[in-house]
Formats: structure tokens, sequence, C-alpha cells
């Protein structure tokens, strides 16, 4: 048996099944479910800077999704805070890059 230990999609395991293999998976516990979901959301975004990929994406916005409903927070919420931190702080549409800061004497 090949091992993976880590958090996969929820139709996995009839996908597997379909391909006429066994698997073994177990339902995880609040705490254990979460730190799953932020390495999943590591896992992703190493595939998506390797590949550059939009599909990458896409896995990160499903994971995010998950954590959001995990802490009860709405996809809603978390648009009013990115447009709060926008409006604050800027985005990043005019590329700038930070080289380096000195305090003024």
């Amino acid at each position: 048996m090949i091992k993976y230990n880590k958090l996969i999609r929820d139709k996995i395991p009839e996908i597997i099944e379909t391909d006429g293999k066994d698997y073994k998976v177990k339902k995880l516990e609040d705490e254990e479910y979460l730190k799953s979901l932020n390495a999943k959301l590591q896992e992703e975004l190493d595939e998506y800077q390797e590949s550059g990929e939009v599909e990458e994406l896409a896995d990160l916005l499903e994971i995010i999704y998950a954590i959001l409903d995990y802490k009860d927070i709405s996809r809603e919420k978390l648009e009013q805070i990115r447009q709060e931190k926008a409006e604050a702080r800027g985005g990043f549409a005019k590329k700038l890059f930070l080289i380096g800061v000195e305090a003024k004497e």
C-alpha cells in the first residue's frame, strides 16, 4: 500500500474505488483537520509556485474556503476584510518592490 497521510478531497475515495483499488481513510477530529488544512494549503501553494498553473490557484481557493468554513467565516466576510485592507494599504497593481527602508536623521 502506498502511504499518503494527507488531507484529500471528498470524492477521492469514490475515484479510487472506481479504479478497482482498496484504500484506507479516517475522519479527522477538529484540531487535526485544521492542521491538515494548513498543510494542504502549503502543499497547494508549492504546486502553484512550481507550475504557475491557474488550476493550482483554484485548489488554493478550495482550501481557503474549507478553512473559512471551519472557522465559521463567510466568503463575504473574507472579501470585506480584503477590501478594507486594499483601501487602507492598497493592492499590488503598481508592481512595487521594496528594496529597503532607512531612517531619516
